[in-house]
């Protein structure tokens, strides 16, 4: 009977871990339904009698569409250089919408210029944490230039904030794996990654 327990309660526990990613898109697909379509639907239906569900989301895909052919476009290059000169002569309006520029250009990146590696950074004696190799830059301190690299160690849970390091190359360890098995491991806490380490050594 006992077997039988722990038999189930491992495949009960690995069902639930199913059906989590599948939980999490119906939640976010009802969120935006509650939030956006459904007040739509009804403010058009509330002055024209039309109703069709979907309709506030296929608003706004069409929406968003048209506003990455102006931005693509001169006039739209111009047009959106005015609301940026605007906005930085308003204090507060200034820190947000620069702000918000720096994420819009850094998620426009392809993922290979985002992230270059995974590496494993020395987090205290006989620690290591995941890190992600973002750039170079050359150190002119000393007589003679050295590479350091631009290493950026995520927190957990929310991996989108975190810490810059500048390291040696001789600081870190190159563990093998691909930029998509280190963003796995952070996002799921370490539940879900690489379950081997496939070579350490110094690049």
């Amino acid at each position: 009977m006992k077997i039988f327990f722990n038999h189930a309660k491992v495949y009960i526990f690995r069902g639930l871990l199913a059906i989590i990613p599948l939980f999490l898109s119906i939640s976010a697909i009802k969120l935006i339904y509650e939030i956006l379509d459904k007040r739509v639907v009804n403010l058009i239906d509330h002055y024209t009698g039309f109703r069709m569900p979907g309709l506030g989301i296929l608003l706004v895909l069409i929406v968003l569409y048209f506003i990455g052919l102006l931005t693509s476009n001169v006039l739209g290059h111009r047009f959106f250089g005015i609301i940026e000169k605007v906005s930085k002569r308003i204090p507060f309006i200034k820190t947000i919408y620069q702000v918000g520029k720096q994420l819009s250009s850094t998620f426009s990146l392809p993922e290979k210029q985002l992230f270059q590696r995974v590496v494993l950074a020395k987090f205290r004696e006989g620690a290591w944490t995941i890190g992600f190799v973002t750039g170079t830059l050359e150190d002119k301190r000393n007589n003679a230039s050295e590479k350091l690299l631009k290493v950026f160690v995520p927190t957990v849970p929310n991996p989108t904030s975190g810490f810059v390091f500048l390291l040696k190359e001789s600081e870190v360890l190159d563990p093998g794996w691909s930029v998509e098995e280190g963003i796995r491991a952070v996002i799921s806490a370490g539940i879900i990654g690489p379950e081997t380490i496939e070579r350490i050594k110094n690049k």
